[in-house]
């Protein structure tokens, strides 16, 4: 790290008045302390990130140095060696008004080689990860969905405990069967019987002397599931504000609260449906005819509930979860249990594909449900950004996994536009980095991926045009490593227009308004007119309608605001 970095974290730290998510600050005066094997995990298990040697949080994060550099250094990389796998660190140390500041910047694991932990402990017990500003142990079920990436889950094709054939749709799977013979006549997996050929698509599995369905042909095909699996349902609330704390008109907590169930195909119908509903719409008028403009694009919500039904864990530690469907007056959320599956980042959505639950997505695709082609984010992506909205907010903490849908334009906002007008219209940027003055304008930060999913460019170019960003003066880079952001350095508030004055009566008051006062010869120099007469009706009558109030009386007599 070169100094001027560190300088500017030590800002960003005494801004804050609190560490930040991806920086530590320690005083170690008595050296490190014997607990940091702790954050170099939670680190490593998050973004990566830096803790700085010979900072005093108690002292509003003043540099107060550490005694002796190479000491802690030497603790540094010990502490490392005591984790699973071994972190990387690397460590420098920089001389900050007179002061030794030991750096140690710390890289973020890739999710395979997850959960990084204490080697005399397991990983359920000796793993941590970043919440915030903050160092917290790892959750149990936060572990699992990092130790069971490394393989490839099945749950969705064992068999249903107490379910049969008898409790699938027979039409349906006829017509299935059929479509597929028909498609591919030569296939190897249609075979003889109904029931074997069911078996070889992972429809229903052989249990003793039975066919008994999967959990994946259950879903696909019973037409209650619920039976067996009560909670693999969709919930929908309606909320009146941005929050779950606004209530209602009549003090009620939800404007809206439902529970979608059957299999997946009406589920999903269903819950699309609802939501489609309850959303705003405009309306667009086109010649003689018009139409209405949903507030969220009907493909990019049918694909987030798919993604969220087909995705999700199904393991028994979160089968007892529901997908969560929530609608604020701003946004809609849609929370699915389960992760990011496998090496697959929030950073990698669009280019990586892993499939948690590969026999589920290979009968969708047969249902013509999914592409199975890893496209589903992609075209949530472009459905937003065609209708002017910005991309689709991801967040993933290895335990869930939600896309947000956020209903402010960006571009097509006049007011937006006044504002870029007002605050950027002599910066040399693009119309790339301008709109992502207007996508920074309603949201706190801005990474590189998010600038990717906003233009559509690859890492390189998004990274050299915030750069740009950064050096017109715009924004300001955030963060290390992993957790680099931007933020928005100029104002986001709007210069209310004021029309220029009208008539004569508007000019004599926006003089009063700006000198203070006025005179029957600055009124005749104001308008340009030579009668002293003229003048005087003019300052009388706005005296009469009270706008204007007489201070001194003479030839020298002064008008002023009342």
């Amino acid at each position: 790290m070169e100094r001027d970095d560190l300088l500017t974290l030590i800002a960003d730290l005494q801004t804050n008045s609190c560490e930040l998510d991806d920086v530590e600050a320690k005083t170690a005066r008595g050296g490190v302390p014997r607990d940091l094997h702790q954050d170099l995990s939670a680190l490593a298990n998050t973004r990566g990130g830096v803790i700085l040697f010979g900072i005093d949080e108690s002292k509003g994060f003043k540099a107060v140095g550490v005694t002796d550099a190479g000491r802690v250094q030497e603790a540094v990389a010990s502490a490392a060696t005591q984790l699973k796998p071994v972190v990387s660190v690397e460590l420098s140390v920089h001389d900050v008004n007179g002061h030794q500041i030991v750096v140690a910047e710390i890289d973020e694991l890739p999710p395979s080689q997850r959960p990084c932990h204490l080697r005399t402990k397991d990983e359920f017990t000796g793993s941590w990860m970043r919440v915030g500003n903050s160092t917290q142990r790892m959750g149990q079920y936060q572990v699992y969905g990092y130790i069971s990436a490394r393989g490839q889950p099945v749950f969705d094709e064992e068999s249903v405990a107490g379910a049969s054939l008898a409790d699938l749709d027979a039409a349906r799977l006829s017509a299935f069967v059929e479509d597929l013979r028909t498609r591919r006549p030569k296939a190897r997996f249609l075979k003889p019987t109904l029931e074997e050929t069911l078996g070889a698509l992972g429809v229903v599995v052989r249990v003793d002397d039975s066919w008994r369905p999967t959990l994946a042909g259950l879903l696909a095909f019973s037409p209650y599931p619920e039976q067996f699996e009560p909670q693999l349902v969709i919930t929908y609330m309606q909320f009146a504000g941005v929050d779950e704390h606004e209530k209602g008109p009549r003090g009620e907590r939800f404007l809206d609260n439902q529970k979608f169930e059957g299999s997946i195909p009406e589920m999903v119908h269903d819950a699309e449906g609802h939501i489609m509903a309850h959303i705003r719409t405009a309306t667009l008028v086109e010649g003689l005819l018009s139409k209405a403009i949903p507030e969220y694009p009907r493909e990019a919500v049918r694909e987030a509930l798919m993604n969220a039904v087909v995705h999700r864990d199904y393991s028994g530690y979160v089968r007892g979860s529901q997908i969560q469907v929530k609608l604020f007056s701003d946004r809609l959320e849609i929370r699915s249990p389960g992760g990011l599956f496998s090496d697959v980042t929030l950073d990698t959505l669009e280019e990586s594909q892993s499939t948690r639950n590969r026999r589920l997505m290979h009968i969708m695709e047969d249902l013509h449900l999914v592409d199975n082609r890893g496209s589903g984010i992609d075209k949530m992506i472009t459905e937003m950004r065609d209708a002017h909205l910005e991309p689709p907010r991801f967040v993933d903490d290895r335990s869930y996994f939600s896309v947000t849908f956020f209903s402010h334009t960006l571009m097509m906002s006049g007011e937006g536009v006044r504002w870029l007008n007002q605050a950027a219209a002599d910066l040399p940027l693009n119309d790339r980095q301008r709109l992502a003055l207007l996508y920074l304008r309603h949201n706190a930060r801005i990474t590189n991926s998010d600038y990717r999913r906003l233009h559509r460019v690859d890492s390189r170019v998004a990274g050299r045009e915030l750069q740009g960003l950064a050096g017109s003066g715009a924004v300001v880079m955030k963060g290390v490593r992993g957790g680099a952001h931007y933020v928005l350095a100029l104002s986001s508030k709007v210069i209310p227009e004021t029309m220029p004055p009208r008539n004569n009566e508007e000019k004599v008051l926006a003089y009063v308004g700006e000198r203070g006062s006025i005179t029957n010869a600055e009124t005749r120099s104001l308008l340009g007119i030579m009668e002293r007469r003229t003048a005087a009706r003019l300052l009388r009558s706005l005296v009469t309608a009270g706008k204007l109030r007489l201070e001194s009386r003479g030839r020298g007599s002064r008008y002023q605001l009342p």
